[in-house]
């Protein structure tokens, strides 16, 4: 005799991973008046956890990256009324406000950073040199030996691990009398399973179903789980989520008491052509990162490379020696989810009848997930209302589609309705 399954669960919106940006969206909808699950194993444990958050949308922009450039600035633009509607005002989220600073260690790197400075510059971005004097007094243990300082005032920095931390409690944050909760879920949102496949009904995604077999019935299903997201089952036909993995060493040290501050700002710096940061944290920690390779050296394990660990100790020393004295607490390594272009694949999926109702694609924002989570969660929240912002239809995520209409009429023999599925 066939054993029954679980009840369906039942929610306005299910989102689909526990990142830093799928909690930023499971947040805005929960402001929304919407209920909602957040469908992830271990929430805030993959990229989220390894990310150093750095919100740089100046450091970080690339030469023909300039409609990336503009949803990073209107997430910056975002990120401190954010932070201030967190619990607590964020006040545990580690946002801090102050400036970057850009170091160069030799002059090949003086000149690089100049270079990158006149593409910034053209692009409206505020880069101002420091004297090295400058440099030195604003950041005492720098070392001598840096060839060049820039002024970066519009990057900041967050704390992602206190910034899940904070998501994640306040979407605990209610009871279940409220129209926000979803019966059968942990704290009335959490669902602690991973996700195999969108549900459909006629031609709109209607839920997804776990891997237990069990059902989660919704109005609009948010797929935000990175990576993940191309192994899903039940994606509509035609659609090409292009990711792969972007493996990156990172570090956290403590910092001994007599050093206290190491550093006041986040160090950016390039030594002998590679980059490496610095990032101080409120607790005396510093955050080191972070290695860029796509060798598939962690696919299984996230497994830390050796070579990655001594690249940057090795070159944050180059910037700030006293690094020698640090204690090193952890190594770490994670897959950011990249995409062709960098850019993320974000918005409604386009069919030959119009937006597939009921499906919403958030992913692939490599190295800026932190950055973007504010922008993100406005830009899902307002699809969910039947809004849309044509400042970012070039993120949709069916521009890498295989077939030349980006998605084909779904009929029940290619997505199963939630009735048989």
């Amino acid at each position: 005799m066939a054993v029954p399954r679980q009840t369906p669960l039942q929610a306005d919106v299910a989102v689909i991973g526990g990142g830093v940006i799928g909690l930023g969206i499971a947040r805005e909808a929960r402001r929304l008046g919407r209920s909602v699950v957040v469908i992830d194993p271990a929430p805030a444990s993959g990229a989220t956890f390894a990310a150093a958050g750095m919100l740089a949308p100046v450091s970080e922009f690339h030469y023909q990256e300039e409609d990336l450039l503009e949803l990073m600035l209107e997430s910056s633009r975002l990120w401190s009324s954010f932070a201030a509607s967190l619990p607590r005002g964020g006040e545990d989220t580690g946002y801090r406000t102050t400036p970057t600073l850009a170091v160069g260690a030799d002059a090949a790197d003086r000149r690089a950073l100049a270079d990158l400075r006149a593409v910034q510059l053209a692009a409206g971005l505020g880069v101002e040199p420091l004297s090295l004097r400058d440099a030195r007094d604003r950041e005492p243990l720098l070392s001598p030996q840096i060839s060049s300082a820039f002024d970066v005032p519009a990057d900041h920095q967050v704390d992602p691990r206190k910034l899940a931390a904070c998501l994640l409690s306040g979407l605990a944050r209610h009871a279940a009398s409220d129209s926000t909760w979803v019966s059968g879920a942990d704290d009335g949102f959490a669902v602690t399973s991973t996700a195999r496949r969108l549900l459909w009904d006629g031609g709109r995604v209607s839920g997804v179903e776990l891997e237990s077999g069990a059902a989660v019935h919704s109005t609009e299903t948010v797929v935000a789980n990175g990576l993940g997201a191309a192994d899903l089952e039940g994606l509509p036909d035609g659609l090409n989520l292009s990711l792969r993995p972007v493996y990156g060493d990172i570090l956290r040290l403590r910092v001994p008491e007599h050093l206290r501050p190491l550093l006041t700002s986040t160090v950016r710096g390039m030594v002998r052509g590679v980059p490496v940061y610095i990032v101080p944290r409120d607790d005396g920690t510093v955050v080191i990162g972070a290695t860029q390779r796509e060798d598939g050296l962690s696919a299984a394990s996230n497994a830390v490379s050796a070579g990655g660990v001594y690249q940057l100790l090795r070159d944050a020393q180059a910037l700030v020696p006293a690094v020698a004295e640090l204690e090193l607490l952890e190594a770490t390594a994670r897959a950011r989810p990249g995409t062709p272009d960098n850019a993320p694949l974000l918005g409604r999926v386009v069919g030959p009848r119009g937006d597939v109702d009921g499906l919403v694609i958030a992913t692939g924002f490599f190295r800026h997930g932190v950055l973007l989570t504010p922008a993100a969660a406005r830009i899902v929240g307002g699809l969910i209302n039947g809004t849309s912002d044509p400042r970012w239809a070039s993120f949709s995520p069916d521009r890498f589609a295989a077939t030349s209409s980006t998605a084909r009429a779904l009929t029940p023999a290619h997505a199963p309705s939630k009735e048989t599925a």
